[in-house]
Parts: structure tokens; sequence; C-alpha cells
């Protein structure tokens, strides 16, 4: 038994949302979160920027000896194939499963996708969509004031 910790790291509050999730279906394991709120929203952000924070998200994560990393941010998993994983240590990040549930709940071969500036200028999106079913249409658009308007609401409950 691997009792080393879970890590999971987002650029806010948001990811706080995976974690119960995780410790609901898995309630024995422990979890390492990274919430880099000094520097949020990594979605307007340049892309090398958006990438440097993640190394540094995932470096101190695995300084915490963690057994495997779940990214949180829909930005940072958009980018994802251009970041350096670390060795031995599982990584997953949000954008496989979403785009998997997005083609699951169609009924007419059309997705609409909301995200950061980032996000949607990566097309990673359209691409996972796409590998999944080549007859899905994605209507995507660039919301940049979504992230403020979830942290705020977040931040007042």
């Amino acid at each position: 038994m691997d009792n080393r910790p879970i890590g999971v790291f987002d650029s806010g509050l948001g990811g706080l949302t995976a974690v119960k999730e995780l410790l609901e279906i898995m309630p024995q394991e422990h979890i390492v979160y990274f919430g880099d709120t000094g520097r949020v929203p990594y979605g307007s952000r340049s892309q090398e920027t958006i990438l440097k924070y993640a190394a540094q998200d995932i470096h101190f994560l695995t300084e915490n000896r963690v057994k495997m990393i779940v990214v949180a941010c829909g930005t940072v998993s958009s980018l994802a194939r251009n970041l350096k994983k670390p060795q031995g240590v599982p990584f997953i990040d949000v954008l496989h499963p979403t785009a998997l549930a997005a083609s699951a709940a169609t009924r007419n071969k059309r997705v609409g996708v909301i995200g950061t500036s980032a996000t949607i200028r990566s097309g990673s999106y359209r691409r996972a969509l796409a590998e999944i079913d080549s007859e899905i249409q994605v209507y995507d658009r660039e919301c940049p004031l979504f992230v403020p308007l979830v942290r705020e609401r977040l931040c007042c409950r």
C-alpha cells in the first residue's frame, strides 16, 4: 500500500471540487492541494507563463512526495501535452475526461465549449473531441470573465 498523498493543483479554488470527488470515491486517501490563488487566473496569460507556473506547481507537489498528480486546472490541462511531466509519477488532467463526458452527453453531435482565452486558443478541446468522434461539431468561445465570476461566487458563499 502506497501511503503517499495524491497531489492536486489548480490556478485557484476550483480544484477543490476535484478534491471533494476524489475523497468521496477514495476516502482513505490523503490529498495535498495547491491552489495558486496568488497568480489566478492563468488563462489570460501567455502559454510560456502558464507552463512556467504549472512546472512550479508540479515541483511543489513532487517535493511533497506525491504518488500521482491531478491537474484540476482546465487551462493547464489544455496545454498539458507541452508540460514536462515528472518521471515515475502518474499524471492526470481534466481535458480527456471532460471531452469524453461531452461526447457522451451530446445528442446532436454538437458541443459548446467555454474557457479561458488560453484554453480556447490551444484548440485542445477541438482536437480531443475530434479524436473521440470526428463528426462532433465544436462551438468554442473565450469567456475571460468566467473565472473571476466563479471565484467571486466561491469566495462569497
